[in-house]
């Protein structure tokens, strides 16, 4: 199959999830054999690296790449559109240290893609053909299983400690149902987790509107209070649990972390023919995976 880029250029804007600066990234057709790059234009000389996973320096909350002064966060959510509509080929150029969250999934990316539409090039895609199974398994649980397929897709399961969440399944066996069975699924997290990243400075954009939000453990209608000031949100019933916003998809959550794998996976550098098999992933198992596999296909 030939490469492809976008027809044409588009910008996308919004807030940074951790910064909270008003984020723009545009994003630039490329020539054939380019990869995707990402372009700091905020900094001097506007230094631009390979969306790899040599790169990645830190996986929490977010994929974050890093080189010197060069660093982008939550690439996660662009390159997963890219790879799941088959572009091959294209800058972003971003002036903040890290990609807009848009509404926190990847829908925006989607459009605007479908949008400008894909330009066919004169080169092959470079494809990994998985011949035998691969497996990499955590001390923690963590799973991932590639193993040979006639073509790309990607089997989900998490679990957590919860009782509004607790085990989901997704799966993605055509990439052309990404858009609309994977695009609108938004990162999630739990109301617990988000005061400890507050304290240490991150999630300084992140709000309703951008994440869905898990409430589990009841507080007081006091701490609820305060919950919602800080996130920018009316005030809401203490005594009322669970999704803190109407869900895309009945299992969202186990969607948004496909989708993510999809991401972290195009860090790879070349596309993947294969079956991808994923339990309990996350990003910081995600890129040990995709670094390890990155750096036995450059041995070979």
């Amino acid at each position: 199959m030939k490469q492809h880029t976008i027809k044409s250029e588009f910008t996308l804007r919004s807030v940074g999830l951790h910064t909270g600066l008003d984020v723009t990234a545009t994003f630039l057709p490329a020539p054939a054999n380019t990869g995707v790059w990402l372009r700091r234009v905020d900094l001097p000389n506007k230094p631009c690296y390979q969306a790899l996973a040599d790169y990645v320096s830190a996986t929490e909350r977010g994929t974050v790449l890093e080189h010197g002064r060069w660093k982008v966060s939550t690439v996660e959510h662009a390159l997963s559109a890219l790879y799941a509509l088959g572009v091959d080929n294209c800058i972003i150029e971003v002036n903040a240290p890290e990609m807009p969250i848009l509404d926190g999934s990847a829908r925006y990316f989607v459009r605007e893609i479908q949008r400008v539409g894909l330009e066919e090039q004169d080169a092959e895609q470079q494809v990994y053909i998985v011949r035998e199974p691969i497996e990499y398994i955590s001390e923690h649980g963590h799973i991932m299983r590639i193993e040979p397929c006639d073509h790309y897709e990607v089997d989900v399961t998490i679990a957590f400690q919860s009782n509004i969440l607790r085990e989901q399944h997704a799966t993605l066996t055509n990439l052309n149902d990404y858009p609309r069975e994977v695009a609108a699924a938004r990162t999630f997290c739990f109301v617990r987790e988000i005061e400890p990243l507050l304290r240490v400075g991150l999630i300084k954009g992140g709000d309703l509107k951008n994440a869905l939000v898990i409430y589990e453990t009841e507080m007081s209608q006091e701490g609820m209070d305060y919950f919602c000031d800080k996130m920018g949100q009316p005030h809401m019933d203490a005594t009322k649990l669970g999704y803190l916003s109407p869900l895309n998809y009945l299992n969202e959550p186990a969607r948004h972390k496909l989708l993510d794998v999809i991401g972290d996976i195009s860090l790879l550098g070349l596309r993947l023919q294969g079956r991808v098999i994923a339990v309990k992933p996350g990003h910081t198992f995600n890129t040990q995976c995709i670094r390890r596999l990155r750096n036995q296909i450059l041995s070979e």
